[in-house]
């Protein structure tokens, strides 16, 4: 009889990850990260133990959204103070001194919330520009681009518009 690997946290080894969000889908980004974070991409996945990967993510302000949500999507937050609930709209976030908040926040909001979720959210490193202090880790970079055509916004703009027959009037 075979019985399914269950780890215990002390047997984990847990790897580092780098990605560029150069480009890339905020959505289809988020996910991905997610199941980086949880583990679900291992053989050796258990629910209840921290077994996934450290992620490191560069070029947070370069994220790309689809349609009109940039500029029509809000935030809403609270100052604190009465009266004090504010409202920005992604690009305002992603244009402000901390655009990694929107992929940290996209990726939160993925993870089931609790203790495992906000362990495992402190193994997730977002920089807006394209420099990290995670060198040291010698992390494996991940081309998400090129793992589905819909990942990234750069891929998608020149072939949908020479995929489409044009259509005449006189026909």
């Amino acid at each position: 009889m075979k019985t399914t690997l269950s780890l215990k946290p002390a047997e984990v080894t847990k790897g580092w990850i780098l990605i560029d969000a150069d480009g890339l889908v905020l959505g289809r980004l988020a996910a991905l990260i997610a199941n980086r974070l949880r583990g679900k991409h291992k053989p050796t996945f258990t629910p209840h133990v921290d077994c996934g990967d450290n992620v490191v993510v560069v070029n947070a302000e370069k994220v790309r959204l689809t349609g009109n949500k940039a500029g029509q999507k809000l935030f809403h937050y609270h100052t604190g103070f009465a009266g004090g609930i504010k409202e920005r709209s992604i690009a305002q976030r992603l244009g402000g001194k901390n655009p990694g908040h929107v992929i940290s926040k996209a990726v939160e909001r993925m993870i089931t919330r609790g203790p495992l979720q906000r362990a495992q959210m402190k193994h997730l490193f977002v920089y807006g520009g394209p420099e990290h202090p995670h060198a040291g880790q010698q992390p494996q970079s991940l081309d998400v681009a090129a793992l589905n055509r819909k990942n990234s916004v750069h891929n998608r703009k020149g072939s949908a518009t020479e995929a489409r027959p044009t259509e005449t009037a006189g026909a």
